[in-house]
């Protein structure tokens, strides 16, 4: 007797993974330092500084620039205000829209897991038209927890009527951070690898490594064949 098994869940990080909005996050970043006589960053040290949420972004901000720690909230909160609608900068990698129709018409529940801001993350899903193919998104202060804590990603897939302490399902991301939360859910790890990792691809653990959405479906289907 043959047993269809519905479709795994495939949860996306957003930022170095579907999108690249490191530009926006560094015109917003700028902007705040400017307000404060601090000389701007480069793209590249903003780069280095994303993944972890925005508490830790201005964190590490801070230590590189010298601004005062009891200066963060307000930090934090000026750059809020920018950061909210900021997508003009921010970009689509390629092939990603095509990627997510094709497994939406497989029947695969899809779902983003990000430690961006809920408000930003809807907003830049929005922009980019692609907000309708995702049945569940979770944002950095979704939870009290953040990744690398496995708590948002088993929150993402409990959504999608996984079970959330041993969920079966795929995770596609493209940092230390997500590499570490897949670890700590059990679950498969698919790395794409144009995004902001500093880490070398051999080093990090994953099921595949990819930098062309053309091929993630097919990738995607093996990864849930083990799930």
């Amino acid at each position: 007797m043959n047993v269809c098994l519905a479709p795994r869940p495939v949860i996306f990080d957003l930022d170095g993974t579907l999108i690249d909005s490191v530009p926006d996050i560094h015109a917003c970043v700028n902007a705040v330092l400017r307000l404060h006589d601090i000389r701007p960053l480069t793209l590249d040290q903003v780069r280095g500084f994303v993944g972890g949420g925005v508490d830790l972004l201005w964190q590490k901000i801070s230590g590189a620039t010298g601004l005062p720690r009891e200066a963060h909230r307000d930090l934090v909160a000026s750059f809020m205000t920018r950061y909210h609608g900021a997508t003009n900068l921010t970009r689509l990698y390629p092939h990603v829209t095509e990627a997510l129709g094709v497994l939406a018409d497989r029947g695969y529940p899809l779902g983003i897991c990000t430690n961006k801001p809920l408000g930003p993350t809807q907003k830049v899903l929005d922009h980019f038209g692609i907000a309708q193919l995702f049945r569940v998104v979770i944002g950095g202060d979704s939870l009290p927890q953040r990744k690398p804590d496995p708590a948002p990603l088993r929150a993402a897939f409990a959504a999608l009527g996984a079970d959330s302490e041993q969920p079966r399902g795929v995770y596609v991301g493209d940092s230390e951070f997500d590499e570490e939360c897949a670890r700590n859910t059990g679950v498969p790890f698919l790395l794409f690898t144009r995004g902001y990792r500093k880490t070398p691809v051999e080093q990090m653990t994953h099921q595949a490594a990819f930098d062309d959405f053309a091929t993630l479906p097919l990738l995607v289907e093996e990864a849930a064949a083990i799930a």
